[in-house]
């Protein structure tokens, strides 16, 4: 597969996983298709439809076919030309809002030439178009919208949310990515601005996971806002009034996923996303044995993170049961990887769940979770309160417990200190520190900190990227524990295989999947995580294992099952290369 766009097989179908009704998924690159639209495209209508345009690419022959002569400059240049004047154009911003909006612009104009520059150079445009350019983006939303790019549903439309859905053009739905905007990365409550979210997930669904665009949609629903910076700015784009709660939240999500269900299928995946923690848990526990739902702040951190935890004990040596855990952050990104960690150590070891857990500690805002804490827990928190006496302050719990492996999922920055990091240097060879809060300015620790603190010894991982940094001579690289990594494979193996529930060993699945992609080469440098520049090879092989589990486990639709699922993955993702129009 490619990693950008000119590697593919030009014989080979490019679905994209959904059928559509214009024979263009059954063409192969070299044949022509039609750029329908309603009707045939052409003209000044083919230029402003973002789907079919290839501005400057148009050969002398469609300019005829389509009336597009006078329409265009008299060049005509590649596809290649085009990504390479763009990302010319790209590196001269110095501000990375200018960036992200010139990508944005690029999607609403252009739609190959967006995903064939995503791809191309994935390394350097993913914290572009996603973490950690995208929480500026949502904090100024109201400021540069400018054109709708998925569906706002808010308390105005209830009773009448299926009517709303099926407003938007496509039909062929196969993953909607949703979000209330309660808890966008570290950044809090930014109500209906928090579409930024969903808007690039799904970009990151067909660039890395081959998904085509037009079977994603993203999806905000506005239930109002308690920030009060928004309620009093003159620009905000939502609902001016603070957020529902209780019953009426509930019933209009009630009302929303059954008219998700009712329009779109039984089939359709529905990723929750950035919802705040007393809803996530709840919604998750009551639609999974319904819907086919993913919370990607749950699952899908928890199993970039196994994937990486299950890749570093080539360095750290060891099972994971051999390993004790510190967690900083006990809310849905913590518990979430605590109880997949959890599931893994039970599944390699025939130990019970509550067995595993005690291998696993949380540490919230009030201190080390303990059993003597249990009554004013959170249900969510409760596994996890074992047997010690309270212990308060992190670098108290990091003596006390001992971990071999410290994550930070607190949403706090600065909060693995020095004391911390030399405290797991004192007591571990490799201290494999895992910084995973999002955006950078809400890290734990920076690379440079870490790796300072410990004179060179740790493993880092962040959420966010870093820079590689030198010590002693030596390159440090840090790893990039990336929600990326996980959720475009998964939802592609979930499309392939026709899943019609989500199931926890898919999860632990995609994780082993990732782990094994790690390479000797990517060890000698410190990565517990594989290079983005592979990311479709890496999807698809996740797609995969995760099908593979589904079939296993009776839950896959899509029979008979493929011979080989990874070429099946790959034969079935998007490819942005230019069409040939008749």
């Amino acid at each position: 597969m490619m990693n950008g766009g000119a590697s593919v097989d030009k014989m080979a179908a490019v679905d994209g996983g959904v059928k559509d009704m214009y024979g263009e998924d059954s063409a192969t690159l070299d044949q022509p298709v039609t750029p329908w639209t309603v009707s045939v495209s052409s003209g000044y209508s083919l230029l402003r439809d973002p789907r079919h345009n290839k501005g400057l690419a148009f050969t002398e022959k469609e300019r005829d076919a389509h009336y597009l002569r006078g329409l265009l400059p008299p060049v005509v240049l590649s596809q290649e030309l085009q990504e390479k004047k763009l990302m010319n154009t790209l590196r001269q911003y110095q501000v990375p809002l200018q960036r992200y909006m010139a990508m944005i612009d690029l999607q609403e104009r252009n739609e190959r030439l967006f995903y064939r520059l995503l791809m191309d150079n994935v390394e350097e445009l993913l914290p572009v178009v996603y973490t950690p350019t995208v929480g500026e983006a949502c904090q100024k939303y109201g400021s540069i919208y400018r054109r709708p790019q998925g569906l706002y549903i808010s308390l105005k439309d209830k009773g009448k949310i299926l009517e709303v859905l099926k407003n938007w053009p496509e039909r062929s739905i196969q993953v909607i990515v949703v979000t209330d905007g309660e808890r966008i990365l570290g950044l809090g409550d930014l109500g209906c601005q928090g579409m930024g979210i969903p808007v690039g997930k799904l970009s990151l669904y067909t660039a890395l996971g081959g998904i085509r665009p037009s079977a994603c949609l993203p999806i905000t629903l506005d239930v109002g806002t308690n920030n009060q910076k928004l309620l009093d700015d003159e620009f905000y784009i939502g609902l001016r009034q603070r957020r529902a709660t209780g019953q009426e939240y509930s019933e209009f999500l009630q009302e929303f996923m059954t008219a998700v269900k009712q329009n779109y299928g039984e089939k359709v995946l529905i990723q929750f996303e950035d919802f705040a923690n007393h809803n996530a848990f709840d919604l998750l526990a009551k639609y999974s044995s319904t819907h086919l739902v993913f919370n990607d702040d749950i699952q899908g951190t928890a199993s970039v993170v196994l994937g990486g935890l299950i890749a570093s004990l080539k360095l750290l040596g060891g099972t994971l049961a051999d390993h004790t855990f510190l967690f900083l952050g006990a809310g849905e990104a913590g518990t979430g990887i605590a109880e997949l960690i959890a599931l893994e150590i039970s599944k390699q070891t025939y130990a019970p769940l509550k067995a595993s857990r005690k291998k696993i500690w949380l540490v919230d805002s009030k201190g080390l979770i303990v059993s003597s804490r249990k009554g004013s827990l959170q249900h969510f928190k409760q596994p996890w309160a074992h047997e010690h006496e309270p212990v308060k302050e992190l670098v108290d719990a990091v003596n006390a417990i001992k971990p071999t492996i410290l994550i930070g999922t607190s949403g706090v920055g600065k909060t693995f200190t020095k004391a911390v990091a030399e405290a797991m240097a004192a007591l571990n060879e490799k201290p494999l520190i895992m910084a995973l809060s999002n955006p950078t300015s809400q890290a734990e620790c920076t690379a440079e900190e870490a790796y300072t603190w410990t004179k060179g010894r740790a493993i880092f991982a962040s959420g966010s990227p870093f820079d590689p940094v030198e010590y002693n001579g030596k390159l440090n690289v840090p790893g990039q524990a990336n929600n990326a990594y996980i959720f475009p494979g998964f939802g592609l193996g979930v499309i392939i295989s026709g899943a019609i529930r989500v199931h926890d060993d898919m999860l632990l699945a995609a994780s082993e999947a990732l782990a094994e992609q790690v390479t000797q080469e990517n060890f000698d440098k410190g990565l517990i995580y594989p290079p983005f520049s592979n990311i479709r090879k890496i999807s698809a092989h996740i797609a995969a294992k995760v099908a593979a589990k589904a079939y296993e486990l009776g839950l896959a639709s899509r029979l008979p099952q493929p011979d080989d699922l990874v070429k099946c993955a790959e034969s079935s993702m998007y490819s942005p290369i230019y069409r040939t129009y008749r």
